[in-house]
């Protein structure tokens, strides 16, 4: 957690609070997705994370995308902003949050796949048809929603 969060954070302990931030989804061909295993969670979910201040939903998705996977992208498709108590959730931790999500398809990426920021464990391609588990419930609901 750093920046704008972990401020938030220090000031109002794990009581939830609304979270903006991207998620972007890297297909391989139309039937792979770029998972990442989470150091937080110990689950399977997609790229993305919370905005800082001053920066854009698109900026956001563009740094989150390098800082979790080295990955870069020529263009960001937007899909849709998700919301609702459907996606509250609970960190390991304790901390919790009501997440606002602007979901993003990266078209044209390029780069070599790296964790640079700590935030990941692993760094693997699933089919559609073969999620992994434990999935988290945030990337369950963008993969149904958007891509099955």
């Amino acid at each position: 957690m750093t920046g704008y969060t972990k401020e938030i954070r220090e000031l109002i302990g794990s009581r939830p609070f609304i979270l903006v931030g991207s998620t972007i989804v890297v297909m391989k061909g139309t039937k792979k997705i770029l998972f990442q295993y989470r150091s937080d969670t110990k689950e399977w979910g997609l790229p993305g994370g919370a905005m800082e201040v001053g920066e854009s939903l698109e900026q956001t998705a563009e740094r989150e995308l390098f800082e979790e996977t080295g990955l870069k992208t020529k263009h960001l498709k937007f899909i849709d902003i998700l919301s609702g108590k459907n996606l509250y959730f609970k960190y390991p931790n304790g901390d919790e949050v009501y997440n606002v999500i602007c979901v993003y398809l990266a078209e044209g990426t390029s780069g070599t796949l790296a964790m640079n920021d700590g935030e990941s464990l692993a760094l693997k391609y699933f089919s559609i048809n073969d999620l992994p588990s434990p999935l988290d419930g945030r990337a369950k609901i963008i993969i149904e929603k958007f891509f099955i």
